[in-house]
């Protein structure tokens, strides 16, 4: 069984120490993180390789960045979404481990509504599709996970009206996604949950977690080949609740063993 999770840590200086926490006690094989902000050279891999992680990242100097984590070798196929070669954001990252072509993404939130900002939250998300086509001609097993900005629609928010207005929530960037998922993709986490919220976010204001108050925004969307070995999938919430959390939390699914790359 492998176990592949995404993880928005919102800082790897500040939650080094959560995240090796969490790597010890959940024992995941790959780890797709998001907004590490740092650069490549400043990553602290060192507490992490002592863990008996391969480590891959596309670094940027005080926000966006992605990782990715294995405890088999990581070959590196992509260090950017392909579609826009002059944008210089950190935000994606495609690599093979261990027969599975997994990418952590760092989707725009894409507010102000009606900004340049939200623009290239859309055409971010066109790009996504278009590569997530030709991934599909490659009849790989695959996984597009991290934090994609989006709740899909209104089970995924714990107050529907309070997002009516934010980037989040608009109508664009649901169906920007559900062009995504209706290439064939399988949303890991309502595949095995069916309606039930499973918030991945909580905001540090006004006591968002304690109430319970979340948004589902990080998501893993498998292949048909990587779905058809679709285990288990989950929401890890512990982390949310340690001391200086992050304010996403860790999504996860296992896959049962299947054919080599």
């Amino acid at each position: 069984m492998t176990k592949i999770a995404t993880w928005n840590v919102n800082s790897i200086k500040v939650r080094l120490p959560a995240l090796t926490r969490w790597l010890k006690e959940a024992a995941p094989d790959v780890v797709l993180l998001q907004e590490i902000k740092v650069q490549d050279a400043a990553f602290p891999a060192e507490a992490i390789e002592e863990l008996g992680f391969n480590i891959a990242t596309v670094g940027q100097r005080g926000y966006n960045g992605v990782a990715v984590l294995a405890k088999r070798p990581i070959e590196v196929l992509r260090t950017a979404l392909p579609g826009h070669p002059d944008d210089d954001q950190a935000r994606y990252l495609e690599a093979f481990v261990d027969g599975i072509r997994v990418a952590s993404l760092y989707l725009p939130n894409g507010n102000p509504v009606g900004s340049d900002k939200f623009s290239y939250k859309l055409a971010w998300l066109d790009r996504l599709r278009r590569h997530a086509e030709a991934l599909l001609e490659s009849e790989d097993a695959f996984i597009l996970g991290g934090d994609y900005n989006v709740i899909p629609d209104d089970r995924d928010v714990w107050d529907p009206d309070a997002f009516r207005d934010d980037a989040l929530a608009q109508p664009e960037s649901r169906a920007g996604f559900r062009r995504i998922l209706h290439l064939g993709l399988t949303d890991a986490l309502r595949a095995i949950h069916g309606d039930a919220p499973g918030y991945t976010y909580w905001d540090y204001q006004g006591r968002a977690f304690a109430a319970d108050h979340g948004l589902r925004i990080d998501h893993l969307l498998l292949s048909p080949q990587a779905a058809d070995r679709l285990e288990d999938a989950g929401v890890d919430r512990t982390p949310r609740g340690w001391d200086k959390p992050s304010d996403h939390t860790p999504v996860w699914c296992t896959l049962r063993p299947g054919p080599s790359r």
